[in-house]
């Protein structure tokens, strides 16, 4: 008989930036064998987690951001944990020089790209009355604009010939307007729609182009930064319909599916893998966080 939880018990993780101990495999270990991904952030975080259970499956990584450093010991322990090579490069996502230079590194390495994942993203707590024009532009630069260059690099130097699939990590911020997050919800907001024209102007070259929405992550710099500490003994938890948080490895599990084949006729669409929380958790953060008025 099936565990009572085993619809919705979350699979382990860990909070750090590290390789899961051991791993359970649901899918065919193999089941991305013989392709190669690109991450952007994915030196730490959903996006260290999403690279990892990639590679367990069989594929090869690129994880890419600003830190080469950090990018540098995440490669080493990635590989050491399953077996597949990791190549760190160096970029902006602002920036298209220096995207273009970082795929062309990945291409001379690799020889392909089939799976890109855009997840380096910008965000903090501010009401849209104390935002800065310059914190409102950083974040859409980031989280917009380069979504936006990375694709349409990769596009050029590879996809538009070869097909393959774009995962989008947006958010469900914009979806009821959720106070403090003005600035991250449009800019997601916006990946969301572009993922929709993308995946109808790039579906003729075999392209699929899809997004996933996160909720709460624990274990994530946007967490830490996102979630008030004293939020978990004030029962915030007990309003999201599956009562708990969700973990790196739910997120990387959600886009294995989406890249692997089981996902082959997918695109133009959000997966939302929140437990049901923007539908319900509670809204009114200035008396969560003390700010009086927005």
């Amino acid at each position: 008989m099936a565990h009572a939880g085993f619809a919705c018990e979350p699979p382990p993780d860990v909070d750090t930036d590290d390789c899961l101990p051991e791993y359970s495999y649901v899918f065919q270990p193999d089941i991305l064998k013989g392709k190669v991904a690109f991450v952007t952030g994915g030196g730490s975080g959903i996006g260290f987690r999403i690279a990892e259970i990639l590679m367990r499956h069989g594929c090869q990584c690129v994880i890419a951001s600003r830190n080469l450093e950090r990018l540098t010991e995440a490669a080493k322990k990635l590989s050491a944990a399953t077996g597949q090579r990791c190549l760190p490069v160096s970029l902006d996502v602002r920036q298209p020089r220096s995207i273009s230079a970082a795929v062309d590194e990945a291409l001379r390495e690799f020889e392909k790209i089939d799976i890109l994942v855009n997840n380096a993203a910008g965000n903090f707590l501010c009401p849209a009355s104390s935002l800065s024009f310059n914190g409102y532009k950083t974040v859409v630069e980031i989280d917009t604009l380069g979504t936006f260059n990375v694709s349409k690099v990769l596009y050029e130097k590879y996809l538009q010939e070869n097909g393959g699939v774009i995962v989008n990590i947006t958010a469900t911020l914009s979806y009821r307007g959720q106070a403090l997050q003005m600035h991250a919800g449009t800019a997601k907001a916006a990946v969301e729609a572009m993922t929709k024209h993308l995946a109808v102007e790039w579906g003729p070259q075999r392209i699929r182009v899809i997004s996933v929405a996160p909720g709460p992550i624990s274990g994530t710099e946007g967490y830490r930064r996102l979630v008030p500490p004293n939020l978990e003994s004030n029962h915030y938890f007990q309003n999201i319909p599956l009562q708990r948080t969700g973990n790196k490895t739910e997120i990387a599990h959600s886009v294995l599916y989406l890249v692997s084949p089981l996902a082959s006729y997918v695109t133009g669409t959000t997966l939302v893998v929140d437990g049901g929380n923007w539908m319900t958790s509670e809204n009114s953060f200035p008396s969560l966080l003390g700010i009086a008025k927005l």
